[in-house]
């Protein structure tokens, strides 16, 4: 196998763009990542933790990439080995931790849905992530609430009462996946991992909620990033086929 050059790394979000919204990852991406890896660096950038992140893209890919940045990179690994953590309790302190989580919960015990589930909110080491559904809802109830949100907007409305009522936090609020957004100290998206790419000439990001107010819209943007959005995993294909592979 030819040498890899670190002209460039190609860097990719995890649902949406490599697996469908909380499924598994498929045989035709996993092949295509293979192809991929023989000829450049890739890593993975995911708001999940690393066990969510290697429980949906499976041990092949996690031993397959040069990196894995979950949570957004505040725990990094290189080659399998964890190099970096940074945590959301000792940035932000437990005092004004309770305060935001209280107020959450308030919030949420006032919002009506058509359905409610468990887990409304989920504590990660460098994100709090908030789910007016629940995060034990089913995929199909995950469907419904994904078109119900369209249209009534529960997450961005939710995240306008928090940013009025914290705004000395300096958090950051990020709409991701089908039921919840990610909250954040400020820089501490997914352009917190493009710190440990230094060595990279470019970097490739390819992601779907690209938008303003997606957790892809950062780094998506970001002066370092050649940002390429997709709509879905067969997407992601199509375009590495096209600009890396000549398939």
């Amino acid at each position: 196998m030819m040498a890899r050059s670190k002209q460039l790394i190609i860097l990719f979000d995890v649902d949406g763009t490599l697996t469908k919204s909380r499924n598994k990852i498929e045989q035709n991406m996993l092949e295509t990542l293979k192809q991929l890896c023989k000829l450049h660096y890739v890593g993975i950038v995911g708001g999940s933790d690393y066990h969510k992140i290697k429980d949906q893209v499976g041990q092949d890919v996690i031993d397959m990439v040069d990196y894995v940045f979950s949570e957004n990179g505040l725990h990094s690994f290189k080659n399998g080995e964890h190099f970096h953590t940074q945590s959301l309790n000792k940035f932000v302190g437990e005092n004004q931790l309770q305060k935001f989580i209280n107020f959450t919960l308030l919030q949420l015990s006032q919002i009506e849905l058509p359905l409610k589930r468990g887990t409304f909110i989920e504590y990660r080491n460098g994100m709090i992530n908030i789910s007016p559904i629940g995060r034990n809802c089913s995929q199909q109830e995950r469907d419904d609430f994904e078109q119900y949100d369209k249209e009534h907007q529960v997450r961005k409305q939710l995240i306008e009462k928090l940013e009025n009522e914290f705004k000395d936090l300096n958090f950051k609020y990020s709409i991701g996946g089908q039921i919840s957004f990610d909250v954040f100290p400020k820089g501490w998206d997914k352009t917190y991992c493009l710190q440990f790419l230094n060595d990279f000439e470019k970097v490739y990001f390819f992601g779907d909620k690209t938008f303003e107010g997606g957790n892809d819209h950062e780094i998506y943007i970001h002066e370092r990033t050649i940002g390429q959005q997709v709509n879905n995993p067969q997407e992601t294909i199509k375009y590495l086929n096209e600009l890396f592979l000549q398939i």
